[in-house]
């Protein structure tokens, strides 16, 4: 289980570009003890990826899910897809950095990531970094309502 003990249950969506990653990301979220549901896609054929990552933030939004992972190549329009969903606060990571800074500053309900940009292992430690961080609060959480409002 990941380092804070805590489980999570966890939405993963992806296009056809993300799918390799998705496919270790979630053997990797089991091994921690974290539960998945995996809105698809299921190969590596080409597909349009809203249908699968519109699914997967709303699980979010509907609380069926803690919070979700989605991929693509770049993870950019991953990230505008998931944001068009009220309730989820998606951010796209790339570093360490990035990934813990989502969720202290921005309360990331949702990381999207690029297949194309990083290397698995690192994907890997963006997950874990993201989920064994705690979201900061105060004036973040004025932001963060700010957000929730809109």
């Amino acid at each position: 289980m990941s380092e804070n003990k805590k489980s999570y249950r966890i939405a993963l969506g992806t296009d056809h570009a993300g799918y390799n990653y998705k496919e270790a990301i979630k053997e990797h979220l089991h091994n921690l003890g974290h539960e998945t549901k995996d809105f698809g896609t299921f190969s590596n054929e080409s597909v349009d990826y809203p249908e699968f990552i519109v699914p997967a933030a709303e699980a979010v939004s509907q609380s069926l899910a803690d919070y979700a992972v989605v991929l693509g190549g770049s993870g950019n329009g991953e990230a505008m897809a998931a944001n068009k969903i009220k309730g989820v606060r998606c951010a796209l990571c790339w570093s360490i950095e990035t990934a813990k800074l989502a969720k202290e500053h921005n309360n990331a309900n949702v990381i999207a990531i690029g297949e194309r940009q990083i290397s698995c292992d690192m994907a890997l430690s963006i997950i874990d970094t993201w989920l064994n961080s705690e979201f900061e609060g105060g004036r973040h959480s004025r932001r963060i309502q700010m957000l929730d409002s809109l």
